[in-house]
C-alpha cells in the first residue's frame, strides 16, 4: 500500500474494530453495536483490507488481536475519546435521564441533601436505586454507582466523595450529665469501615463495655445514638448535618482516619463527560 496515498477507512469500521478488540468477540460486539454478527466480521474485514494487514487471529470460537491490531488499539480509543468527548462539550449531548446506585445510609445521609443541585446540575431526570446488600461491586451497566472503598475500579469515571474520617458520636443528652462517655453503652453496625476493635486497638481503650446494640447498616445504628441509646463510631461527613444541628456531639479528640472511602464511579453508557464534570463539581 502507497502510503502517501493512504485515506483513512469509514468511521463505523473502526467502530467496529474497537468494539470487538475491547469485548473479545465479534458476537459481543454486534450486541453492543446493534449490529448483526456478519456486519461486525464484514466491516473488520474491509478495515484490514484497507490497513493491508490482519487485526485480527480468528479461531474456531475465539478471536485474539495480532500485534499489529494490539498496537493500534490505545490509538483508537485515544481518538474515539476524544471525538465523544469534544462533542458532549461542544454540542451539550448528555443522557436523558441518570439512575443512582447506593446504600441506604449513602442515599439518605448524602445524596438527598445534594439531589436538586444534581438535578440542575445535568439538567435531567434521577432515577436513585438502593443498593442491595451483598451484591456485587462492578455497577450494572448504565448506572452510576456509589461504593465504599480505595477507587480501584476499571471504569472510566471515578470520584471520591470525601476523605473518610471516623469518631465516636453521641446524643448530648446522654452525655450531659458529664459521665465518661467510655463508659457508655456502645452502638455497632455492619459494614466495610473501622469498628469498635479497631479503635480500641488504635488509641488503646478499653474494649468493655462491648456493643450489645448492633444494625446491619450504618443509618439505624445513627439513629439509635441520636434516640440516646449509647454511643456510635461514626463516619463524620456523613454525621454532617446531625452534629452542625446539634442532634449528635463528638466525645474524645481522637480521629481514626481511614485509607477507604465512599467513591462514584460510572462508565460510559451512564453518563456522559460534561454531565460527570457538572456533578463532581458539587462536592
Amino acid at each position: 500500500m502507497d502510503k502517501s496515498d493512504f485515506t483513512l477507512p469509514p468511521l463505523e469500521w473502526i467502530r467496529a474494530f474497537e468494539a470487538a478488540a475491547r469485548l473479545g468477540s465479534f458476537t459481543e460486539a454486534a450486541r453492543e453495536t446493534g449490529l448483526t454478527q456478519s456486519a461486525i466480521s464484514q466491516r473488520i474485514a474491509h478495515l484490514e483490507r484497507a490497513l493491508g494487514t490482519m487485526l485480527f487471529h480468528r479461531r474456531a470460537r475465539a478471536i485474539s488481536l495480532t500485534l499489529e491490531g494490539e498496537a493500534w488499539l490505545p490509538y483508537v480509543q485515544t481518538s474515539l475519546d476524544g471525538l465523544r468527548d469534544s462533542s458532549e462539550a461542544l454540542f451539550g449531548i448528555g443522557r436523558a435521564r441518570l439512575t443512582i446506585s447506593a446504600s441506604q445510609s449513602v442515599i439518605a445521609l448524602w445524596l438527598l441533601p445534594r439531589l436538586a443541585g444534581m438535578r440542575a446540575a445535568i439538567d435531567a431526570p434521577i432515577s436513585v436505586q438502593t443498593l442491595v446488600l451483598g451484591a456485587h461491586q462492578s455497577p450494572p451497566e448504565g448506572i452510576v454507582s456509589i461504593r465504599y472503598g480505595t477507587g480501584d475500579w476499571p471504569h472510566r469515571y471515578k470520584a471520591q466523595l470525601f476523605a473518610e474520617e471516623i469518631a465516636p458520636l453521641v446524643s448530648p443528652e446522654l452525655i450531659s450529665a458529664g459521665q465518661d462517655w467510655m463508659s457508655l453503652p456502645r452502638i455497632a453496625f455492619s459494614g466495610p469501615r473501622p469498628g469498635w476493635n479497631e479503635w480500641t486497638a488504635r488509641f488503646g481503650v478499653p474494649t468493655t463495655p462491648v456493643a450489645r446494640l448492633r444494625f446491619d447498616t450504618f443509618q439505624p445504628a445513627l439513629d439509635a445514638a441520636r434516640a440516646g441509646q449509647g454511643v456510635v463510631l461514626a463516619s463524620l461527613p456523613l454525621s454532617q448535618t446531625d452534629i452542625a444541628a446539634g442532634n449528635l456531639v463528638r466525645v474524645g479528640d481522637d480521629i481514626l482516619s481511614h485509607h477507604a472511602s465512599y467513591w462514584m464511579i460510572a462508565d460510559r453508557d451512564a453518563i456522559s463527560q460534561s454531565q460527570w464534570d457538572r456533578l463532581c463539581a458539587l462536592f
